[in-house]
């Protein structure tokens, strides 16, 4: 059987909806731990924000925060392998690196890549009609170039 799965992503989490040709939808979330923001110690960083201090603690934070993002995107591509078509959509950037990683995946995913698309941020209940949404249309398009 098709399993089916689309994936709503930000920075703070995924939420992994999986179809397998049943009514119901299995969703899973992922959590990111990715931090979004440089906290500067006031002791250490006293005076000025220009010295090789402050520019030392960004290179470690963004470092750091790379290190967070490849963990992330390692833990939701893991959970979807064995899926035949993927659906990604978010608010974030963060959909656009599962993307490349997806495409840059040695061996090759057997994954088929059905579209990303650009979503503000939404409750659950529309994150998994959107999901079925997308892929009732894919069928609807698949029907009538048949027809064709």
């Amino acid at each position: 059987m098709e399993k089916l799965v689309g994936i709503w992503i930000d920075t703070k989490k995924a939420i992994i909806v999986t179809l397998d040709g049943k009514k119901e939808a299995k969703i899973t979330e992922i959590d990111s731990k990715i931090e979004n923001r440089m906290y500067h110690n006031k002791e250490s960083d006293k005076g000025t924000f220009s010295g090789n201090r402050n520019f030392d603690n960004k290179l470690n934070f963004d470092r750091k925060r790379n290190e967070q993002m490849n963990h992330y995107l390692d833990a939701v591509t893991n959970y979807i392998k064995g899926s035949n078509s993927l659906y990604i959509f978010g608010p974030a950037e963060v959909k656009i690196k599962l993307e490349q990683r997806i495409h840059n995946e040695k061996p090759p995913s057997k994954i088929t890549l059905k579209g990303v698309e650009t979503a503000n941020s939404m409750p659950l209940n529309q994150i998994v009609a959107q999901v079925k949404d997308f892929y009732n249309q894919l069928q609807r398009k698949a029907i009538m170039l048949y027809m064709i």
